[in-house]
């Protein structure tokens, strides 16, 4: 029994006392393949190579990506090292923030590592208040309906994704799609909600996912938790149901791998890689160093996130998007992967920024690997926006990524553009007015504003897609952007006569229609013509030469 007032001795622990896994040691020019087999037969986690540290599961991952001969210090991530005798606190904040391993040294070098068995990692945060105050109430009813019919499936709901970022920067939330991870059938409970709400759904088997589109509630993104296996760089993962700790794992930056569990009614939220940290600290950190080569498209997500956020990469992040850039070309990366992320990025109030990001990165070398990104790319880039405000204020229908794509490549060589524009997945009629625009924007945009008379700039530009119109106003200057202007408005040369009316006046039926119709429209555009009695006579003078 204790005694009152009696001293008892205070246990002390420290870092040394809670090392319960294994650093082996060697050197710094080790590769990928012979540190695996060292981690392996000394049976530790970390590997400390020429003064960094690598992980044995990244050292797993990249054998399995098939990259045993690349340098293993590639793979290094910024462990926090601690001194032996520093207390189990220090080791604890250092969790808090998101390690997966505290190195701890001695005076010799590394004497192991603490994994966390037995120290308290992954302590839940309540996120109601904030929750409260950024989110509308018809949301929060929402999210606890998805909560309730989780439960009812015998399953767990979590809210993911950009909402729950936004949350933890207490931003107001307006009504928007919901990103929901299901730790069990995903699907079924899709189809739960969806009678609930009248709306519909559908499912994705190969994913693990479903979609619910509702009148009241919008769409409802709800996927079963899993994990997600990489087999080649770039390719699509294999996807298994997994729990909401392996879920988080996957994704992409730790920002984004938090969530808030929706079954408690407290909405306790899950952080397990120091998203918030990264928040407060305005820091852009991948969760593993192989994130970039399992999915090369995050380093254009990476750059949207920046300019958006604000947010500049870590080290370890700025070091992993090196080392993937590194390794191209990525077969097994579809195009059209690439060219979703481009729309993306212009969809962005700083969407200049961001490419200018990605080019001074070598991101585009993904296009192909001769890329260069100069500065005539980078002002092109700069002025897509204000083409593409312009062509909407013209009523012309412009693919934004077409007109992007050709700000991209229209300084490289022909062969490297030629490749870029295959390697987007362009093909048919669209490869063919990106490549026409190419090869006939710079000239054309230079004389515009010189060809005389008006049915001349008519001329040139009637047969011109969208797209080609936009390029060259964002080639152009004023004056070639006068004259799109004019053309946009008054260009087309309307006239009073049509195909039929010209047959009747004695044209014969073919191509014969088509240019007099033509003449009659330059006769417009320049004043010869005015009103649809001389248009008649023209046509008669035509019938009579013709004849």
């Amino acid at each position: 029994m204790a005694k009152r007032a009696h001293a008892y001795p205070q246990v002390s622990v420290a870092a040394g006392d809670l090392v319960d896994v294994t650093v082996a040691s060697a050197p710094a020019s080790v590769r990928v393949r012979d540190a695996l087999r060292l981690v392996r037969k000394r049976d530790a986690a970390v590997l400390a190579a020429g003064g960094r540290y690598v992980l044995r599961e990244d050292l797993s991952r990249a054998s399995l990506l098939g990259l045993d001969s690349a340098p293993a210090t590639a793979l290094a991530r910024e462990l926090p090292v601690i001194d032996v005798r520093a207390g189990e606190v220090a080791v604890r904040r250092r969790f808090m923030e998101g390690a997966p391993l505290v190195v701890v040294r001695g005076r010799q070098g590394p004497m192991g590592a603490v994994a966390g068995r037995g120290v308290a990692r992954g302590l839940t945060t309540s996120a109601a208040a904030r929750v409260m105050r950024c989110m509308p109430a018809e949301t929060r009813a929402l999210l606890d309906s998805l909560g309730r019919l989780a439960a009812a499936e015998g399953a767990r709901a979590y809210l993911v994704g950009g909402m729950v970022r936004d949350v933890w920067r207490d931003t107001p939330i307006a009504r928007r799609d919901l990103d929901i991870v299901v730790e069990g059938d995903g699907p079924a409970v899709a189809r739960r909600l969806a009678r609930e709400l009248g709306g519909t759904v559908l499912e994705h088997h190969r994913f693990l996912t479903a979609s619910v589109e509702t009148r009241r509630a919008g769409r409802v993104d709800v996927a079963t938790a899993r994990a997600e296996r990489y087999e080649s760089p770039g390719a699509l993962p294999r996807v298994m149901p997994a729990s909401i700790d392996e879920d988080l794992k996957r994704r992409d930056f730790t920002l984004n791998a938090m969530a808030i569990e929706l079954d408690s009614g407290a909405y306790g939220l899950l952080d397990p890689f120091g998203g918030r940290v990264d928040l407060v600290r305005r820091r852009l950190s991948v969760l593993h160093p192989l994130s970039y080569v399992e999915d090369p498209t995050r380093i254009f997500r990476a750059a949207r996130y920046a300019a958006r956020l604000g947010l500049s990469p870590d080290r370890a992040t700025a070091r992993a998007q090196a080392f993937a850039l590194s390794l191209v070309p990525y077969p097994a990366l579809s195009g059209q992967r690439i060219a979703n992320e481009l729309a993306l990025i212009l969809g962005e109030a700083r969407a200049a920024a961001a490419l200018a990001t990605l080019g001074s990165a070598g991101a585009f070398r993904l296009l192909d690997a001769r890329y260069r990104f100069t500065a005539a790319t980078r002002r092109r880039c700069e002025g897509v926006p204000a083409a593409l405000a312009w062509a909407c204020g013209r009523a012309l229908d412009v693919a934004p990524v077409e007109l992007l794509v050709l700000a991209l490549v229209a300084d490289q060589p022909r062969a490297v553009a030629g490749a870029a524009l295959v390697r987007l997945a362009f093909s048919g009629e669209p490869l063919a007015r990106l490549r026409r625009a190419l090869d006939h924007g710079a000239p054309l945009a230079a004389r515009l504003a010189t060809l005389s008379p008006p049915s001349a700039r008519a001329r040139e530009l009637r047969d011109r897609a969208s797209v080609e119109l936009a390029w060259l106003w964002l080639l152009g200057g004023a004056g070639a952007r006068a004259a799109l202007d004019w053309y946009a408005v008054l260009g087309k040369g309307g006239v009073a006569l049509t195909g039929d009316d010209v047959v009747g006046l004695g044209v014969r039926r073919g191509p014969a229609v088509a240019r007099v119709l033509a003449e009659l429209r330059d006769g417009r555009l320049d004043g010869r013509l005015t009103e649809r009695g001389m248009e008649i006579e023209h046509v008669r003078q035509w019938v009579t030469k013709d004849g």
